[in-house]
């Protein structure tokens, strides 16, 4: 019997069209929100925004920041259910760790006792700090952790999907300057249902490098 997380894997793929009539139960829904805020990250720094495109205003305001570039991406905008924006924040401080570690006490992961012990774990971060302050290429591959979680729940949950780095990154964050707040998205992830009829992708077969040429036990 194959095994249910193989199962998932094979059958994931890339939608390329989506059908515009169907949308995700609000069910399936909150249990993506869970599972997306439950996603690792290093030192569980939690650098990231999600912000999830559903009503017609918002699917406009993302549509229009296709303009200049990426316009194979557009139509999915539209088409697919929700559109999720995976931001990062460039400039991840301190202060920024400290509502982590707040968060673990108010949890009971840390003693409050402990509270300064814990920030121990920040060290890693100022490695990954340039000297101007930019914390972006650690911060961006988080969201990146965030993403692979994501796709995997999308296929249990049967929901199809596409991941956008196809997108302009200067017209969202002047777009949606507000719901940002100084996070940088340059990766979106459209989500829905395919069209039966207009995706290509879905009848083809899945095809990856053979194992014995990626992965070595040593």
């Amino acid at each position: 019997m194959k095994n249910d997380i193989i199962s998932d894997l094979e059958q994931r793929y890339t939608a390329k069209r989506y059908d515009s009539s169907k949308r995700i139960p609000k069910d399936e829904l909150e249990t993506l929100y869970r599972a997306i805020q439950l996603s690792p990250s290093s030192i569980n720094s939690q650098p990231w925004k999600f912000i999830v495109i559903e009503s017609d205003a918002a699917k406009e305001r993302m549509h229009n920041t296709f303009i200049n570039k990426h316009q194979f991406n557009q139509r999915h905008i539209k088409e697919a259910s929700h559109i999720i924006l995976f931001a990062h924040n460039p400039r991840y401080t301190r202060d920024d760790y400290a509502q982590v570690v707040d968060q673990g006490i108010a949890d009971g992961r840390t003693a409050p006792e402990n509270r300064e012990l814990a920030f121990g774990g920040f060290s890693f971060a100022a490695l990954n700090t340039l000297e101007n302050g930019d914390t972006s290429a650690w911060t961006k591959a988080q969201t990146y952790l965030a993403l692979g979680n994501t796709l995997h729940v999308l296929a249990r949950l049967g929901i199809d999907s596409t991941t956008m780095e196809g997108v302009d990154s200067e017209l969202i964050s002047k777009e949606f300057q507000q719901e940002l707040d100084g996070y940088q998205c340059d990766v979106a992830l459209a989500i829905g249902y395919h069209h039966q009829d207009e995706d290509y992708n879905t009848a083809l077969p899945k095809s990856r490098l053979p194992l014995k040429t990626i992965l070595t036990v040593l």
